[in-house]
């Protein structure tokens, strides 16, 4: 096992931002909310994807570089938020869902896997709490590699993480299933896409 320094410390601090509300939680809302529950599954496997991707770019030193160049912040940040924005624009144009469950196509099954890893991917406040976060947990002296660790600890982050995540997409079904699908659900669903856009925009190195 990689040694770990203050691992308590890590597994607390995790679970503390775990259960804090951020910009996943909400998109993961959502998406339950608007779409049921297997919508909700398939966001936080494409979140968790993209947080595992984020370790590894932090891990290997491209966030690091990232971090460097406020061009490459700045494109991925518009990136970012362009794509939440066109999401929530998507789902204000949608007609809402039919209150009797419905079968996500494979292909919507796909895009809504895809969507919740492009829309981690291209946070580059992501990698800018990678950063920050995990060092502090890497013993310097330790026989394994410091990549390694790091990928240890981000694998350990996004299981607990999905964990959580799982459990509210449980308890945004049992909410949907009590309420109809209806225009306003799908018009709050793209308000807090274009919301996390434009949040997004005020992101800074």
């Amino acid at each position: 096992m990689p040694v770990v320094d203050d691992f308590w410390l890590f597994l607390s601090a995790s679970f503390l931002l775990w259960i804090t509300p951020g910009p996943d939680t909400l998109y993961i809302l959502a998406r339950t909310l608007s779409q049921g529950r297997l919508a909700g599954v398939l966001s936080v496997l494409g979140i968790s994807t993209g947080i595992l991707a984020h370790t590894l770019f932090a891990a290997i030193g491209l966030s690091a570089i990232l971090m460097t160049s406020a061009l490459a912040f700045t494109a991925i940040k518009l990136a970012g938020a362009a794509y939440l924005i066109y999401l929530g624009v998507q789902a204000l144009r949608s007609r809402p869902t039919s209150s009797s469950p419905t079968r996500i196509a494979a292909q919507s099954r796909s895009k809504i896997f895809w969507q919740g890893f492009v829309t981690n991917l291209l946070n580059p406040k992501i990698a800018l709490f990678f950063l920050a976060f995990l060092p502090q947990f890497v013993d310097p002296n330790s026989a394994s590699h410091p990549a390694g660790l790091f990928l240890y600890l981000g694998g350990m982050f996004v299981v607990g993480g999905s964990l959580w995540c799982l459990l509210l997409v449980a308890v945004a079904q049992r909410v949907r299933t009590t309420i109809k699908p209806s225009a306003i659900i799908t018009n709050i669903t793209g308000l807090v896409y274009i919301g996390l856009g434009l949040n997004l925009l005020r992101a800074k190195l």
